[in-house]
């Protein structure tokens, strides 16, 4: 993409260089206390899990079946926290893996399915696990520098503290039971130490917080046979809706053509036998009616070239969305400006998928948004089309608002595509479409 050839110019490489080496010593510094915080998380964690294993207990007595749906999702809220933080800070990036819930169910059934869910032993198993694996991956470097900062202060004062009200201590191997007197050599050797625990510290935070990473991808994440069910469920999903749409469809179709032009075609039928019996007796009369009749055609035609082009607009299959989307500007009541960076065109079932949301999104945009210019922006990146849709409206749209955004997110999901929407009030209103795709190099 052209954004791709700017970034490889020479000082715009020097100026990311010089980014990415101011960025390593600050990941240095933050890393151990990032790794501290999800020691702190390992408090919650223990109270919940030593919960959660009492209202498996009392499962026998009944009660379980009453308090254990609600720890597990408290338990799965806390998990929530886990790869949020988790993700922000290693860049290790983990999906939810619990199967999807069933609103209504009975307390019982719901109780065998939440148990019945592996996702929620592997739950389980962190809480019992991670406390300890956190001090030896993503805590160890905090511990090692407030180690390494205890050692200088026993070496600057704290030492003699000791000593004056009786302490009796160890740092490491060092014995400061009476203090360091004048033993400047133990004193040195102390502070030496603690220096090298610090440094330690600050040099494999972001190791051992990759390390960390990785442990909560391998257990807070979906497995395969998870993943395999999600994806079963989601493409159950939007093979209904694509079902629901294909047949609301036709339902269109069908009603625009009963009440539009085949009116037209049965009326222009009559008009015809009308003006075969006027021939002879009444020429001027049936002059008339073949001028109307002559009207009605053209008109029928006109609903003809309009259901088609609703079906399947001409310039889309011959030029492509990009000017299919630029044709559709050209037709708007408001400013519409078109920019496109497609080197190739998605499928066809893509490409008319993305048209026809663009046409919804425009079309709400006319009709609610109170909005006067429109910004649409077509691009592939990612191995995806992406579309921006920008207007100066008002704002305050959303996806339950009655504007037939659910729909298109409805319709781009059968193509696992994804809808974005960020409409704050008082504007402006920015909906993002993203459809995976390939594209077929232009000719």
């Amino acid at each position: 993409m052209r954004s791709v050839d700017v970034l490889k110019t020479g000082p715009i490489v020097k100026l990311q260089e010089d980014e990415v080496d101011i960025e390593r010593p600050l990941t240095r510094l933050r890393a151990p206390w990032q790794g501290l915080g999800f020691l702190l998380l390992g408090v919650p964690t223990c109270l919940l899990y030593c919960a959660y294993l009492t209202a498996l207990g009392l499962t026998g007595l009944g009660l379980g079946v009453l308090l254990v749906p609600p720890l597990t999702i408290a338990v799965r809220g806390l998990m929530d926290v886990y790869r949020r933080r988790i993700s922000a800070v290693t860049g290790t990036a983990i999906e939810r893996p619990y199967l999807p819930d069933a609103p209504g169910e009975p307390i019982p059934r719901r109780f065998l399915r939440l148990l019945q869910d592996p996702a929620t032993w592997r739950d389980v198993l962190w809480m019992a696990a991670d406390p300890i694996v956190a001090i030896f991956t993503a805590g160890l470097p905090g511990l090692l520098i407030i180690e390494g900062v205890w050692g200088w202060l026993l070496a600057g004062f704290a030492g003699d503290l000791l000593t004056r009200y009786g302490g009796n201590d160890w740092y490491l191997f060092i014995h400061v039971t009476d203090g360091f007197g004048d033993d400047s050599a133990l004193r040195i050797g102390t502070a030496t130490l603690g220096t090298v625990l610090i440094v330690l510290g600050f040099a494999f935070g972001p190791a051992l917080l990759r390390a960390y990473g990785r442990w909560g991808a391998a257990l807070l994440g979906p497995t395969e046979a998870s993943k395999l069910k999600l994806r079963v469920k989601q493409l159950t999903e939007t093979r209904s809706d694509a079902v629901d749409a294909s047949a609301a469809e036709l339902r269109r179709i069908e009603r625009d053509l009963h009440d539009g032009a085949q009116a037209r075609l049965v009326a222009m039928g009559m008009s015809l036998g009308a003006i075969e019996h006027l021939l002879d007796r009444d020429p001027e009369k049936a002059r008339q009616l073949l001028a109307r009749t002559r009207e009605s055609s053209a008109q029928a035609l006109a609903e003809l070239r309009d259901l088609v082009r609703g079906i399947h607009p001409p310039v889309l299959a011959d030029r492509g969305v990009a000017d299919a989307v630029r044709a559709l500007a050209l037709d708007h009541p408001l400013s519409v400006e078109v920019t496109a960076d497609l080197p190739g065109r998605p499928d066809a079932p893509v490409e008319s998928a993305a048209y026809f949301a663009v046409a919804e999104i425009l079309t709400n945009a006319a009709k609610h948004s109170g909005a006067s210019r429109v910004w649409i922006d077509l691009r592939h990146t990612g191995g995806a089309l992406r579309i921006s849709v920008t207007d100066d409206g008002h704002g305050g749209a959303s996806l339950d608002g009655g504007t037939g955004l659910r729909g298109i997110e409805r319709r781009i999901g059968a193509f696992d595509g994804v809808l974005a929407l960020n409409s704050p009030p008082g504007g402006p209103t920015v909906v993002t479409l993203e459809l995976p795709c390939g594209l077929s190099t232009l000719a």
